[in-house]
């Protein structure tokens, strides 16, 4: 039986003596190129406070830099050179299979691409990126196109892979949901891009520092096969090391991972669940020695006589933690000209009751915050010894009391800053004065997770919010001169056709106030109250059994005169081929958008928005389309969306 584990996590620090350990700490890729991720520092801390030697690695970042450098672009084209030599042999012994007769077409297209040339051109586009080019949208627009031209030459050197820039949407062609599936691409030397960005960019560090222990946060699924593969070559190359991984996804897939001691065996050496700073360090503890490590919490672990679960579980202590260190990452390498860093307040969600969501599978117990004043005297440290002034609130999403006392301490202050975050809509801010607080404060974007239009199916889904005060803190905010981003989605269970097109009609109604969207369709993800009891919500789950990693699953309505997921696919693409225009920007990410009405100081910014080029309704009708990644179900959902962003895990 799981328990709730109260410990002093300062205890350990106090007792002098303790072996000093380094820990080399990864975050793997595919993730946004834009800010540092908030797990890394958050261990970080705690392991320095309590004397051992931290290296911590952003591979991501690094990974992004690596692709688009005249140094790598060129070992592709040695890649493909070798590729198209084999290819042309067994062409020659008339050998080639169907497949390989597509893949040698191409290699021989992507081997006569001018790599010199578009080498030079990414490198320019980074310098872009990270300079005052970036504030022109043209100039941004023609960097971002060419990190994809690059990324689609990339692929053709690992075909049939498709490797793509943000979003993230990278396919190896292995499904991460089956076990099976996913240790064949480790292994895969043809398809899985990460297993020489391993050779190249996380090998040598490991052999160079030696470290102790290797940490891995896999925060999502799109990061699953990079940091298992990382696990598994440096346990194959280093046996002495241990290898912990953890992170969101580990703790959403940790009774499954219990039964495949295959990776405990072969990828990894321990999982931590749910929070990890401290459980980290009492692992680090355990494996010198200094304690049982059947006592460590939040652990699985191997050893000789096989597989074990702690049944402890600790939760942090927020007043108590040290501030997030981000000494050791690589702050100048992010794809932004001004250094944006994570910031975290609270811990879960205050709200909590959202049928679709599954957020709070990553926290053990439930919401807990900082007290405001030492939330702004934190944002002030972090400011100035980081030089930093723009800063996203990694909240699953902002209490609006903490809300206005943060904003009303930051002008009262004059901290500042300019930051976004994610927001409910909420009653208790009706108050104009509140959002040109918030705005005075330098509020500059928010990100909303409206859902839906139609108060009945807001209801179903336990959000209860209101179109009216949907529609007031949009035009509130707005005229203050935020920037409002709205996710929505089609098809949650017992949702009608008109419901589904009142959200549409809502959004398009209130256009002028909504500044960038998203759309998707529902998705049932496995740790959801509406999973957990599907007859209340009236859909039937299908389990499929070779999906044996899943953190979603297959369903169906058992009341066919609501929206099927087909229909909703269906309507979310009508959406954006019919409707979407109006938000199609040019840029890349939030923290683009974000830094542009920084430097801008207004939500109104036409330039970034890309140019209709054809009749409204026309797929074609917009150049330069870019989207976010799609946050599936919204703002408190989106595992493999964008609301991850602002919801860092710390494991």
């Amino acid at each position: 039986m799981t328990e709730l584990l109260h410990i002093d996590g300062l205890a350990s620090l106090a007792k002098a003596g303790r072996k000093k350990s380094k820990v080399m700490l990864l975050f793997p890729p595919e993730w946004v190129p834009t800010a540092p991720y908030l797990a890394l520092p958050s261990l970080t801390a705690v392991l320095r406070e309590a004397g051992h030697t931290v290296i911590q690695r952003d591979i991501n970042i690094g990974m992004w830099d690596h692709f688009f450098s005249m140094e790598f672009l060129i070992w592709v084209k040695a890649r493909l050179g070798m590729q198209l030599k084999a290819l042309q042999d067994k062409e020659k012994a008339g050998l080639l299979t169907e497949q390989e007769v597509d893949h040698k077409a191409v290699v021989e297209e992507a081997y006569e691409v001018d790599v010199f040339d578009l080498a030079d051109r990414a490198e320019v586009a980074k310098l872009i990126v990270r300079g005052e080019r970036f504030y022109q949208a043209e100039m941004l627009e023609g960097a971002l196109n060419t990190f994809r031209e690059a990324m689609a030459y990339i692929s053709t050197a690992y075909y049939p892979a498709s490797l793509v820039f943000y979003p993230m949407e990278s396919n190896l062609g292995y499904r991460p949901g089956v076990s099976k599936e996913v240790l064949a691409c480790l292994e895969d030397e043809q398809v899985n891009v990460y297993r020489d960005l391993c050779n190249q960019l996380v090998m040598p560090g490991v052999a160079k520092e030696q470290p102790d222990v290797v940490g891995i946060s896999i925060g999502t699924q799109m990061q699953l096969l990079a940091g298992l593969t990382f696990g598994k070559m440096i346990k194959e190359t280093f046996p002495q090391i241990h290898v912990v991984v953890g992170g969101n996804v580990i703790t959403r897939l940790q009774d499954d991972l219990a039964n495949h001691e295959r990776f405990f065996k072969e990828v990894f050496d321990s999982a931590i669940l749910y929070e990890g700073e401290h459980a980290l360090l009492w692992l680090i503890e355990a494996l010198n020695g200094e304690r049982d490590i059947a006592s460590v919490p939040n652990l699985i672990y191997r050893d000789a006589s096989g597989l074990h679960r702690n049944p402890e579980v600790y939760t942090e202590k927020t007043t108590a933690l040290p501030l997030p260190d981000f000494e050791g990452m690589p702050l100048d390498r992010y794809f932004v000209p001004e250094l944006i860093i994570p910031y975290l307040a609270t811990r879960g969600c205050y709200w909590g009751r959202c049928t679709f969501c599954d957020h709070g599978q990553g926290y053990f117990d439930q919401y807990r915050g900082v007290p405001v004043q030492q939330v702004v005297e934190q944002i002030k440290a972090l400011r100035d010894k980081y030089h930093c002034r723009h800063f996203l609130f990694s909240d699953e999403s902002y209490p609006p009391a903490l809300f206005k006392k943060v904003s009303q301490l930051l002008v009262d202050q004059n901290v500042g800053i300019k930051w976004t975050t994610l927001i409910r809509f909420e009653e208790t801010l009706q108050d104009q004065a509140t959002w040109d607080l918030a705005a005075k404060a330098g509020c500059c974007t928010l990100y909303y997770g409206m859902e839906s239009a139609s108060e009945r199916v807001l209801n179903l889904m336990d959000k209860h919010a209101k179109k009216s005060v949907i529609q007031r803190n949009l035009h509130m905010a707005a005229q203050a001169g935020i920037w409002n981003h709205v996710m929505a989605f089609y098809g949650f269970p017992g949702e009608t056709l008109d419901e589904a097109l009142e959200t549409r009609q809502f959004v398009l109604d209130n256009q002028p106030v909504i500044h960038s969207m998203e759309l998707f369709y529902f998705v049932a993800y496995r740790h959801t109250p509406m999973v957990r009891n599907p007859e209340k919500f009236g859909i039937t789950i299908h389990k499929q059994e070779e999906y044996d990693l899943p953190l979603d699953y297959y369903y169906t309505l058992n009341d066919p005169s609501t929206l099927s997921c087909l229909d909703a696919m269906q309507l979310c693409e009508e959406f954006y081929k019919n409707d979407f225009h109006p938000w199609a920007v040019r840029v890349n990410s939030r923290e683009h958008v974000f830094l542009y009405i920084s430097k801008f100081g207004t939500n109104q910014l036409p330039q970034i928005y890309a140019q209709q080029t054809q009749p409204v309704g026309s797929p074609e009708g917009v150049s330069g389309l870019i989207t976010w990644p799609v946050a599936k179900n919204g703002s408190e959902d989106g595992t493999e969306g964008m609301a991850r962003v602002v919801s860092h895990s710390v494991s």
